[in-house]
Order: structure tokens, then C-alpha cells, then sequence
């Protein structure tokens, strides 16, 4: 093991007590020996992911935020409405480990070759408690950056641009030749757009904003509604009939939008029909909910006839049904493009005590597109 003689690193913890009260903290955990088919990995990048705040703060009232102590030890508290404990039995009292995927160097290596293989180079990783400065994982559970790449560029490898292409993918298995994506001007949605553009895939954009509209139409996107402008409907209608859109992935889940998405489809497959059904369209027209940047409830308006679906989408349950063949298919890609297609560009770097400070925890938990945190474990 060799990085400087340390014997101990930080990590972050997310603690819901059964009493309603979260606990964000850093603990010293020892650095452990690898296992043959383990390797130590000196944690230099982790984002901090819309799928990262789940775990990190839960259901907690961001609004009730308090601070104690500084630097290495500071606790971050926060309560969590009674209502929602009951969800959270099976984590109730058990200091948790964060973060899904990151990036860094290998600083120790087991016996077995896959091992070995990897010793002094640069790795992305997936497998969660990221938020550390070490960080012991298999082997297989780390992919090797090509060389040049730093871990800032590799540390977003696998959530986002797996989850653009399972987007793409998933389109495909189901018989769709279109998509339409919500939040679409986010880290995910701008790769979503040139992995669109690259594979000649017709892309429905859909933002909150002109500002994430421009965005969009910089990058080369055709077409791009905004969800606040009074013409919306229509504009979206419009761009379903000119790319036949008809599955739509939403990052947004509360309220009517995921209705209204359904409403348009029937609308623009209506155009050209050449006879009437009173059951409506018999093409299937449907919308999975991946994210829930509006955690209210989810309003369907039926008007859209009787072929439609709306579900649940999420990136481990899909790549478990591809299998590790097309998995591996996938990875590759991503590796090749991470400075072009899948590059993810952050508004902050902080260390793992500066994750903590009260205003950056409003920042980060607001999930605000454009305003993505990175954790550098080892910035000073």
C-alpha cells in the first residue's frame, strides 16, 4: 500500500435515527488489505447525483437544516416528517455510507491478475460508498481510463451516460423509432441529445426555461419545447408528429406533464388517421418515470384512448436484463466518448468536510439543472 503511510481515511455517513432526525457526519475508517480479487482505490472524484440524494438525505426537510462543529467534524441534522419513517424502517438507526460511482487510483492490489492488472492506474468504479477517500472494490467492478483521462473526466461514467443509452436502448427493444425527454437541458439530457444526434434517433426535448432552450439549441438539438411558454401544447404536438415520437422518459414525475406528454402523442398520431376509434389510437404511446424533481403526486388526465403506459424506469434493473454481454457493449462506448459524447461539466468541486457546509447542502439538494457538485475526498 502506498500513499504517503496514511492508515486511515474519511468517509461520509447518512444516519436516520427512528427518533426523525438525519445525521450527516464524517467517520475515520481504517484502510483495509485487498482481497485476491480486490483493489484499493485513493477516491480523487465522486458526483454527487440526483440517485445519490435518496440515500444521502432521504425524506428530511431541507428546511430545518442545522450545523455543529467544523471541518472533519462537523454533523449536518435535519428532521424527517414522522409520515415518512415508516419507508425508511430498514435503514432506521444504521449510519450509511454514499455515493454511487467515482473515481481514482488504484494504490493497492490483490494476488489474482485481474487485480494486479490494474495497480497504479487510473479507474472508473460503481458500487456505491464513494463519498470516502478510499474506497476497497473487486476488480470487476472497475473499468481502467484510457490513458490521459483524469478522474474528474471519468468519475460520471456510469449513472448519466448508462442511463442515456438505456433510454436509447430501451426505445429500440419496445419497437419506438423516437423519445421525448423531460429536464432535458441537465447532464444527462445534453448526452441523451448527442447520443441522439450521433445515432440519427429523433429527440424531443422538453425544458423549464428559454435559458435551457438556447442551451439545447446551441448543441445542436432540433427540437426543444419549453413547458412554461403558453403555446407548449402545441409546440410538443408539432414535434411528436415530426418524429413519431412515442415513448417518453420523465425526470420531473409529479403532476400533469407526464399526462399532457400522452395527450400530445394521441394527438399528433390523430392527425393522419383515417378513420375514427372511439378507444382511440391503437399505437402504443408510453411514458416511464425515472426521476422525481417534483415529488408530488402523479396527475393522469385520460384523454389519450386506451394503448398507453406509464411506469417506473431504472438503470440496474435494465442492465440486469440486457445481461453482461451488452453491458460490457455499453461501457466500452461510454470509455471511448468520455470527453465527447458522455463529458459531464460541474458547477463546484468541494472536499468531503465542504460537502457538509449548510449552503452547499441547499445547493446540491435542489437538483438544480446546470448546478452539479463534484467531491474531491482529498481537496485540501
Amino acid at each position: 500500500m502506498d500513499d504517503g503511510g496514511k492508515t486511515s481515511g474519511l468517509e461520509l455517513r447518512s444516519l436516520i435515527r427512528k427518533s426523525g432526525e438525519l445525521e450527516l457526519s464524517l467517520v475515520k475508517v481504517p484502510l483495509p488489505e485487498p482481497g485476491a480479487d480486490q483493489v484499493l482505490v485513493r477516491v480523487e472524484a465522486t458526483p454527487i447525483n440526483p440517485s445519490d440524494l435518496g440515500l444521502l438525505l432521504g425524506p428530511a426537510d431541507i428546511a430545518t437544516l442545522k450545523s455543529s462543529g467544523s471541518g472533519e467534524s462537523a454533523v449536518v441534522t435535519a428532521t424527517v416528517p414522522a409520515g415518512a419513517l415508516p419507508s425508511m424502517a430498514a435503514r432506521l438507526d444504521q449510519p450509511m455510507p454514499v455515493g454511487n460511482e467515482g473515481a481514482g487510483v488504484v494504490i493497492a492490489a490483490g494476488s489474482s491478475e485481474a487485480a494486479q492488472a490494474l495497480k497504479g492506474k487510473t479507474v472508473s468504479m460503481i458500487g456505491g460508498a464513494m463519498y470516502a477517500q478510499y474506497r476497497l472494490i473487486k476488480a470487476t467492478d472497475c473499468q481502467e481510463l484510457p490513458a490521459g483521462t483524469t478522474p474528474a473526466e471519468g468519475a460520471s461514467w456510469f449513472v448519466n451516460p448508462l442511463t442515456a443509452l438505456g433510454m436509447t436502448e430501451t426505445m429500440r427493444r419496445e419497437g419506438h423509432k423516437a423519445l421525448v425527454h423531460t429536464a432535458a437541458a441537465s447532464n444527462l439530457g445534453q448526452m441523451l441529445n448527442r447520443i441522439c444526434l450521433e445515432d440519427g434517433i429523433g429527440l424531443v426535448n422538453i425544458v423549464r426555461n428559454e435559458q435551457q432552450a438556447k442551451t439545447l439549441h446551441g448543441l445542436g438539438a432540433k427540437y426543444v419545447c419549453n413547458s412554461t411558454a403558453p403555446g407548449f401544447l402545441d409546440d410538443l404536438t408539432q414535434a411528436l408528429a415530426d418524429t413519431g415520437a412515442t415513448i417518453a422518459f420523465d425526470a420531473i414525475g409529479g403532476g400533469r406533464l407526464a399526462s399532457n406528454i400522452l395527450a400530445c402523442m394521441e394527438r399528433a398520431l390523430n392527425r393522419n388517421a383515417a378513420t375514427y376509434s372511439r378507444y382511440g389510437s391503437s399505437v402504443h404511446k408510453q411514458v416511464y418515470l425515472y426521476g422525481s424533481l417534483d415529488t408530488g403526486p402523479t396527475e393522469l388526465v385520460r384523454s389519450y384512448g386506451m394503448a398507453w403506459g406509464v411506469g417506473g424506469w431504472l438503470l440496474t434493473p435494465f442492465l440486469q436484463k440486457i445481461g453482461r454481454a451488452e453491458q460490457q457493449r455499453l461501457r466500452q462506448r461510454v470509455v471511448a466518448g468520455l470527453k465527447t459524447t458522455f463529458a459531464s461539466h460541474y458547477s463546484k468541486v468541494v472536499s468531503l468536510p465542504e460537502a457538509l457546509q449548510l449552503d452547499n447542502v441547499r445547493a446540491y439538494s435542489k437538483r438544480a439543472t446546470g448546478e452539479k457538485f463534484l467531491i474531491n475526498p482529498h481537496k485540501d
